[in-house]
């Protein structure tokens, strides 16, 4: 299995707590975290919560999203990887998703994580 099989098959859930525990050491909230998503899937906080107790994958979790029309504006690299140079549409996703965790988890202002200006 190489590892955008494995992306897809893992489930939300499994991954949102590590965000929590990446944020919250770096002093932000789960809340904030929160935003971050709902900016990038259109979910509100519930309905993140919600497809946490469905244990949905990830595949699933992004069937359902409406991603935020600056999502191209997430560049830079994570996890070895450039996103914006990423070909598997669904692991890009998630990487554009661990990038705005990483960028919250280093301190960056909402605003600029949420690519308002």
């Amino acid at each position: 299995m190489n590892s955008d099989e494995r992306i897809a098959k893992m489930t939300f859930g499994s991954v949102y707590p590590h965000y929590i525990t990446k944020v919250e050491k770096k002093g932000r909230t789960q809340e904030e975290l929160d935003q971050v998503i709902s900016w990038l899937t259109g979910f509100s906080s519930s309905k993140i919560q919600e497809l946490i107790d469905k244990k949905v994958t990830f595949t699933e979790f992004f069937e359902e999203a409406q991603l935020h029309p600056n999502t191209n504006q997430i560049k830079g690299v994570i996890c070895g990887y450039r996103v914006e140079e990423i070909e598997n549409p669904l692991t890009q996703k998630v990487r554009y998703l661990d990038k705005l965790v990483d960028e919250l988890a280093k301190g960056k202002k909402m605003e600029k994580i949420l690519r308002s200006s």
